[in-house]
């Protein structure tokens, strides 16, 4: 199961099947994207896993298993984990993966959706498609690449290399090490809770504008965004505050 509460205008998505070491299966899926497109205007959404021995160990090959075995084959996860990593990406607000353990094959690509990577010191990273036959997506081979570069993204997808933290964090799959990954994340949402949230809407959306490419639709949109930022009353407050030397009280509008 998922379970879900929002504390403080922060979303926290628990992966909570560590029987599976938090292995992902469609229905889960639907459930994490239900639960995202239920609350859309939250500040910060952090998504980890249950217990201590996974993040998340991947899809769950049983079902996998058992989908390929049907006649003519067939695939449940591939089409509701895609959606799933479209609605991270999508979403507003930041979307944190506090990397508790290994992230394996979707538990790793589920983390590289998300905006930032807080990894306790224990945490590691590993697509290990290669030995089992599995193809990723064209969106996930896209955000890898796009995130550590080709050189570290080659030797991720090609060797099925594990990286450990401090590896991880060289290539800049990871923002933060720290000794529990959920009260990182935790800590870094309430930072980013406090701060400008068009601004940080606004960038976020220009971000996944520039990874695909500044043409002029996308620089067009960029440009409202700025626009809706400079005339917003938040920016106001933002000047005062600096003004009056006293934190901003934010609104988001």
């Amino acid at each position: 199961m998922i379970r879900w509460e929002v504390r403080d205008r922060v979303g926290i998505a628990t992966i909570d099947r560590p029987e599976r070491r938090n292995a992902l299966n469609a229905d889960l899926c639907a459930q994490l994207l239900a639960d995202l497109e239920a609350e859309p205007d939250l500040r910060a959404v952090v998504i980890t896993g249950a217990g201590n021995k996974a993040f998340c160990a991947g899809a769950d090959l049983v079902v996998r298993a058992e989908d390929a075995s049907e006649p003519g084959g067939g695939d449940t996860f591939r089409p509701a984990f895609d959606r799933l990593l479209d609605a991270i990406v999508d979403y507003p607000a930041p979307v944190l993966a506090a990397v508790n353990g290994p992230a394996i094959g979707a538990g790793m690509q589920l983390a590289v959706a998300c905006d930032l990577r807080i990894a306790a010191f224990s945490a590691t990273f590993s697509i290990p498609a290669a030995r089992l036959g599995v193809f990723l997506s064209p969106a996930n081979v896209q955000r890898l690449a796009t995130l550590v570069g080709q050189g570290a993204a080659r030797d991720v997808l090609l060797t099925a290399r594990t990286l450990d933290a401090d590896e991880a964090a060289a290539v800049g799959l990871v923002q933060r090490r720290v000794p529990d990954a959920l009260v990182g994340a935790l800590a870094l949402a309430a930072e980013i809770v406090d701060l400008a949230p068009l601004t940080v809407q606004g960038h976020k959306r220009a971000l996944n504008l520039v990874a695909g490419g500044v043409d002029a639709t996308a620089l067009a949109e960029m440009r409202e965004l700025e626009a809706r930022a400079f005339a917003s009353d938040d920016l106001r407050e933002g000047l005062a505050a600096f003004g009056d030397k006293r934190p901003p009280r934010f609104e988001g509008r």
